[in-house]
Order: structure tokens, then sequence, then C-alpha cells
């Protein structure tokens, strides 16, 4: 005769489970969901927050300014050469 099977403790997941510990698992993963969206609308309020951007990357704002301005100056001097020449 073959012995029966020890009783294996319930896992998420596994077969056999009551339904009082796939409720409880449920309700586990929801709490952790509601979580999670939170944190993120959180984050993303942060990051779409232009104003708290710009006052973060002021620095970073005003040197790219600069090498545009620079970029825009020297094409357009490029250009009034060009039409000089022609």
């Amino acid at each position: 005769m073959s012995s029966p099977e020890p009783a294996r403790p319930a896992t998420t997941g596994m077969p056999g489970r009551s339904a009082d510990e796939i409720r409880r698992d449920i309700d586990v993963q929801r709490r952790d969901l509601g979580r999670s969206v939170e944190a993120l609308r959180g984050r993303v309020t942060e990051l779409t927050d232009w104003r708290r951007q710009v006052e973060e990357h002021r620095e970073q704002l005003i040197a790219g300014a600069a090498v545009a301005g620079f970029v825009v100056g020297g094409l357009m001097m490029l250009r009034r050469r060009r039409r000089r020449r022609a």
C-alpha cells in the first residue's frame, strides 16, 4: 500500500489552495497594486512639473540656450556670407 502524501503548504499559484487563501492573496495583490499606482502617479506628477524641472536644471537650460544661440547665429552668418557671394 502507498502512504498518503504529506500535506503541502499553500503557496501563491499552487493548486489546492482554499477559497479564503485565494481571496487573501487577491486582497494583498490589490493593495500592492494600489500602492504602486499611487507611487507612479506621484512620480509622473513630479516629472511633468515643468516649473520644478526648470528650477532643478537651471544651469543646464542656460548652457543649452547659449549653445543654441551660437549655432543659430553661426548659421545665420554663413547664410549671409553665401548671399553676398552669389
